[in-house]
């Protein structure tokens, strides 16, 4: 017989548990929208590999770095991003030994597809919710990650997967 167990009230969450699972519930409902509009596939983790490719092609052997996870890992990933359509792979003028991976058409139209869900979501929010309280809500989390140190690695787009 299984142990019953306790429903855990809001209350009770800390700001890092609210924090956490209020992204969790934010991304879900972006994912949901652009699988909705035919981005099928996409995974949370792969925003990780995906951060890298906004500003230009890069290596496998330079997104492993970037990520802090093996060549294999990532390699891993790109085949996956590569079947679904998102990624390509091409050799650069230079060195045609070396393969560059980026995004296809597809996988840019993915990203302003994620950005405009992002942004529907929070006027949403806005509009249930109230602009005051969301914008300072936005406010306290961006100001914790300014002390916690974070913002650092969220400019230098260089945020790895929890380990």
């Amino acid at each position: 017989m299984a142990a019953e167990q306790r429903s855990v009230e809001p209350a009770d969450l800390d700001l890092s548990l609210v924090a956490l699972f209020a992204g969790y519930a934010l991304n879900d409902e972006v994912a949901r929208r652009l699988e909705a509009s035919g981005f099928e596939g996409l995974r949370f983790s792969h925003g990780f590999l995906i951060q890298h490719l906004v500003e230009g092609a890069r290596s496998v052997g330079e997104l492993a770095e970037l990520m802090g996870v093996t060549q294999q890992a990532v390699s891993k990933t790109v085949r996956e991003l590569e079947g679904l359509g998102y990624l390509g792979r091409r050799a650069p003028s230079e060195d045609a030994r070396v393969r560059l991976v980026t995004l296809t058409e597809r996988g840019v139209a993915a990203l302003q597809a994620g950005r405009s869900a992002r942004a529907e979501v929070v006027a949403e929010l806005r509009a249930s919710l109230g602009a005051r309280r969301v914008d300072a809500a936005t406010a306290v989390l961006r100001d914790v990650l300014q002390a916690s140190g974070a913002i650092t690695d969220i400019r230098r787009r260089r945020v790895r997967p929890p380990g």
